[in-house]
């Protein structure tokens, strides 16, 4: 009876939080990245890379992530007064998230069914990349297409089962998704500042999930030394079990190069 008791008592919490954050709307979270890029040769590059994220106003942490990159330039054309550029990359990331609490309902959208709640978990995430530039003066056009591959593996006892009355896993997921961002930036004459901006879209099986709109400047330091100020905005229009919210998102970033 208590545990029952205790049981309801945190499916009303879940309820309350699930219902106060559409309530809220828009979120606001920032985040922090960390990278070093080597030039191995005239074609190859590789880089290594950390991020950590914060959602709920900032209050939550939402993950932290690290990877590995590998960039390959395919060619290089010169049309007169332009440039295209062509360049092939691929990566893996370790991502750790924060998942949010889930309460899943039975058919009738009013009986609970299971309680999910919040945990962090390992996902694995791997991505292959094209991408082309168009130099043009001091702008630079550029168009990427990404799939992304994500894998979360099962991970044990933290769905409540309340028919049951027991803890089930969390079954095995993998994901595809595609990618696709259209970027433009400038180069200042003798100024450091340098301004872009880009809009990214992210399909999965069922249409498009999500566009991210992103206006950024990144400040270089003796060509080795990079960093970066971005704001972006998240619109969501199918989280999947990811629940994600529209979101307002504050990044900082510095990058090595050498």
């Amino acid at each position: 009876m208590e545990r029952g008791v205790r049981i309801l008592w945190a499916l009303l919490a879940c309820q309350l939080s699930l219902g106060t954050l559409r309530a809220q709307g828009d979120d606001f979270g920032m985040w922090y990245e960390l990278g070093a890029e080597k030039k191995l040769s005239r074609k190859w590059s590789a880089g290594i890379e950390g991020e950590l994220r914060t959602r709920n106003n900032t209050r939550t942490l939402d993950r932290w992530s690290a990877g590995l990159t590998a960039e390959y330039k395919i060619a290089k054309w010169q049309t007169g007064a332009s440039k295209i550029g062509l360049k092939a990359s691929g990566g893996y990331t370790l991502l750790y998230d924060n998942n949010q609490e889930d309460l899943s309902l039975k058919k009738d959208g009013v009986t609970p069914n299971k309680w999910t709640p919040s945990y962090w978990g390992v996902r694995h995430r791997f991505n292959v990349s094209l991408a082309g530039t168009l130099d043009w003066g001091r702008l630079t056009l550029g168009l990427r297409e990404r799939w992304q591959y994500t894998y979360r593996p099962e991970a044990d006892g933290k769905k409540y089962d309340i028919d049951n009355d027991e803890w089930d896993a969390v079954k095995g997921k993998g994901k595809n998704v595609l990618r696709s961002r259209l970027q433009a930036s400038y180069d200042f004459p003798h100024w450091k500042l340098d301004p872009t901006a880009s809009v990214e879209m992210f399909t999965a099986k069922g249409g498009t999930q999500k566009m991210r709109y992103q206006l950024g400047v990144d400040y270089k330091l003796q060509k080795q030394h990079v960093f970066s100020l971005t704001y972006r905005y998240q619109n969501v229009f199918d989280d999947d079990d990811d629940f994600e919210a529209n979101s307002h998102l504050l990044g900082l970033s510095y990058k090595y190069k050498f």
